[in-house]
């Protein structure tokens, strides 16, 4: 039975106990319903489990709360791999069966897709699987610090801990809080050799940690790209520049590590520590690795943007190219091309492909490989996509028969749509990595489009996140 109590007003929390975990919700949180009917949003517990709840923060129609106490375990659980889960904020779902979590990724999609857009679904197929559950990242990005975040355990035990420094991740919603990881399980190795290893080097040839409350300190992030060849990349951010401790640190990386194919650089005294309006120095091997996928090659610099999980995105583009059906003599227009990938994937498929971007440096790129590939039937153009998709570049590029879209998480841009409903392809392929701002975006076209296809695919195993793929066709009236 539920019971309710009301902690005294000044406490503004309240206890629930014995409540049922129902679902799953968005951000990776769970949820379950208070003895007064109001949801409550959960940030460590799976659906099926009977808690004790403690409120935190209490919204107009909600709840948000913790488990404190477990009366049951889902059948749904596992043992999370991680030593790091429930502080680190990079795996929520990692305390959840894989199936499971595909079940539910699948099911918000449907969801968002009917409830947001009201839209007639065909039957879908069912979410594509990631064959690799861990260590499926290509990228992955650390911060140092020197005031490393302390777990609960460590400010329980009264212990005086005299080494703060850290290289990992920042503890969600802290921007200055840094908690410092032995093993991370999203990366293959030597991944987190080379962090440790790097760490190690920093701590015993006193080279600074970075503070970014009072903006000092030396070391201040590590990118690591492995591609699905093989090859490394090592880019390090430095904040102050000592060129002899710099080096010292360059030179045991490129020494100890001989299987890294780039070691980069970069000096960056800015606020924040993003790196595309920075230079990025090349201290030895070549300034790019290479990634392939069914023969083709795509050049990876440091500052380019490539699909984080290389094998599932492999999987990805089969299903637009599948979706799309070419026979070789459309026009097919990839909308938000990024660098290019989609685009030269489907060319040979084509008569031909044009690509928009707004990243300036992700068209060079794009322009780079398809050179490299010998792709001579794509054209790419950067600028904002709702500036650059008119009229006048289509009567200049030809009426596309196919539209290939994958916006950010902010879906398509109003006048997008509307350009698309102005010239009524026969064929859209809408990928997102959002499905409430693709439901929005599928809603204003319905009127003009059936769905014919749908098809989810799970790019982040471990977490909430999930890509979804629908094909839109034409209604002849």
């Amino acid at each position: 039975m539920n019971y309710f109590c009301s902690m005294p007003r000044k406490n503004k929390f309240h206890i629930f106990e014995n409540i049922e975990v129902i679902d799953t919700a968005a951000k990776g949180k769970s949820v379950a319903k208070s003895p007064d009917g109001r949801v409550v949003f959960l940030s460590n517990a799976v659906p099926g489990d009977i808690v004790d709840i403690r409120t935190g923060r209490k919204r107009k129609s909600y709840y948000e709360g913790k488990a404190i106490k477990f009366h049951h375990l889902s059948d749904k659980r596992v043992d999370p791999v991680c030593e790091h889960f429930g502080v680190c904020g990079g795996c929520k779902w990692q305390h959840m069966n894989y199936t499971d979590q595909l079940a539910y990724k699948q099911k918000e999609v449907t969801n968002n897709l009917i409830r947001i857009g009201h839209l007639d679904l065909p039957e879908i197929t069912p979410i594509a699987g990631s064959s690799k559950t861990y260590f499926y990242r290509n990228k992955m990005e650390f911060s140092f610090s020197d005031s490393r975040w302390l777990t609960e355990d460590e400010l329980k035990s009264d212990k005086t801990f005299d080494d703060k420094n850290a290289c990992g991740f920042h503890i969600p919603g802290m921007w200055d809080k840094i908690l410092d990881i032995k093993k991370c399980h999203l990366q293959e190795d030597p991944s987190n050799t080379l962090r440790n290893s790097i760490k190690e080097f920093a701590l015993n040839h006193g080279i600074s940690f970075f503070n970014p409350k009072q903006q000092k300190g030396m070391l201040r992030t590590l990118m690591l790209r492995i591609s699905s060849t093989g090859e490394i990349m090592v880019v390090i951010q430095f904040f102050e520049e000592d060129k002899e401790k710099r080096e010292a640190l360059l030179n045991f990386i490129r020494d100890q590590f001989k299987e890294v194919t780039s070691l980069q650089y970069i000096i960056n005294q800015k606020g924040n520590d993003s790196i595309y309006d920075q230079e990025v120095v090349l201290f030895s091997g070549r300034d790019h690795i290479f990634e392939e996928m069914e023969g083709l090659q795509f050049k990876i610099n440091a500052k380019s943007f490539y699909q984080t999980n290389s094998s599932q995105a492999y999987e990805l583009y089969k299903i637009a190219r599948d979706f799309a059906d070419l026979s070789g003599n459309e026009i097919v227009y990839d909308l938000y091309t990024g660098t290019g990938t989609i685009a030269q994937f489907v060319a040979s498929k084509a008569k031909k492909v044009i690509g928009v971007e707004a990243v300036p440096e992700a068209i060079l790129d794009a322009r780079s490989n398809a050179e490299l590939n010998k792709i001579e039937n794509t054209v790419f153009y950067d600028g904002d996509m709702a500036k650059v998709f008119t009229q006048d570049f289509i009567i200049e590029n030809g009426k596309p028969d196919v539209i290939i879209t994958d916006p950010p998480r902010d879906g398509m841009h109003k006048k997008v749509v509307e350009q698309i409903l102005n010239i009524l392809p026969e064929k859209v392929v809408y990928i997102s990595c959002n499905s409430a701002t693709q439901a929005r975006d599928l809603s204003l076209m319905k009127d003009h489009y059936a769905i014919e296809r749908s098809q989810a695919v799970d790019m982040f195993p471990q977490t909430h996140h999930v890509e979804n793929v629908v094909l839109l066709k034409l209604i002849h009236k």
